[in-house]
């Protein structure tokens, strides 16, 4: 198959750890498909990864090149942070097949507000919406974050949370963090836990949390029922592809974050994992995804060591 790999912070020159984490998703995929004598196309402002052939656009024109190049190829897929992603994917939907999931999952994976009142609907555990300041409990703590983000970005942790369009506010639930990886077609395919190396900075009422890496496979005895809730949140939105499903172990798995995209915690897994991640995103289009894995070993991401 001739395949075309968009990854957006390499694709438009994004700085920092967004560059390095693209990249690296980037190179696991594009080495993944190459794995199995697929021709790869990698979009790219100016970073080379050595593995099939790139083609230069940028911020400007990169939704130009999307739509001329998918002509050309057999499939595509597409990393973009959250809000950005459903407008790229529709760039290409009308000329190739899409590995991931559809525009208007996307956006509704993207939009917090939205995805938790989806959860809610049907039964899955997830944080408490905070809708009204007359929802807000004395002596308890809240996450507030962008309604449309990712990467824990601008998330804080409040007993004084302000209600605004722009913000989601939930009830923080305490526990460990960990993703799990998923391929989704019609039955999702779960890949892997991944435990999530959460850093909660600051005093007083505000205190931020960061994402720092993580670490998979994870082992933990509650894995069927955190699997299991990451499937049928998964399928509650849609979604289609490699997924990624945050979730706080508390007294329940809560789910945090639905990514209807490939996460860095995909990076790891690329390196311990039969068949390759290629090849089940071919067979996830095809509805032929084999009904387990074969993991050997594990792998350790920390954001530093990209620096």
């Amino acid at each position: 198959m001739n395949i075309l790999i968009c990854e957006y912070a390499t694709s438009t020159g994004m700085g920092g750890t967004f560059l390095l984490e693209g990249k690296a998703m980037l190179k696991s995929l594009a080495e993944s498909f190459a794995a199995g004598h697929h021709e790869i196309k990698y979009t790219t402002s100016a970073t080379e990864i050595q593995i099939g052939t790139p083609v230069y656009c940028n911020h400007e024109n990169i939704k130009t090149v999307l739509q001329a190049e998918a002509n050309k190829c057999d499939c595509a897929l597409i990393i973009a942070p959250d809000d950005l992603l459903a407008g790229l994917v529709e760039e290409i939907v009308e000329h190739t097949s899409n590995m991931g999931s559809s525009p208007e999952v996307i956006r509704k994976c993207a939009d917090k507000f939205k995805c938790g009142k989806i959860l809610e609907s049907n039964g899955i555990p997830a944080p408490q919406l905070v809708e009204t300041v007359e929802d807000i409990k004395k002596d308890t703590n809240y996450v507030v974050k962008p309604r449309y983000g990712c990467a824990a970005e601008n998330t804080i942790i409040t007993s004084n949370p302000s209600i605004s369009q722009d913000m989601v506010v939930t009830e923080y639930v305490e526990g460990e963090h960990l993703s799990v990886s998923l391929v989704c077609a019609d039955v999702p395919l779960p890949l892997t836990i991944n435990r999530q190396y959460i850093e909660i900075t600051g005093r007083g009422d505000k205190t931020v949390i960061d994402y720092r890496g993580g670490i998979t496979p994870y082992e933990t005895p509650d894995r069927e029922l955190i699997i299991d809730t990451a499937k049928r949140a998964a399928q509650a939105l849609g979604c289609r592809g490699y997924t990624g499903v945050d979730i706080v172990m508390g007294d329940s798995p809560y789910v945090i974050d639905i990514n209807p995209r490939p996460t860095t915690s995909l990076v790891g897994i690329c390196k311990i994992i039969k068949p390759q991640i290629g090849e089940l995103l071919i067979d996830a289009l095809e509805e032929n995804l084999p009904p387990t894995v074969h993991i050997t070993g594990n792998y350790e991401f920390r954001k530093e060591d990209l620096l």
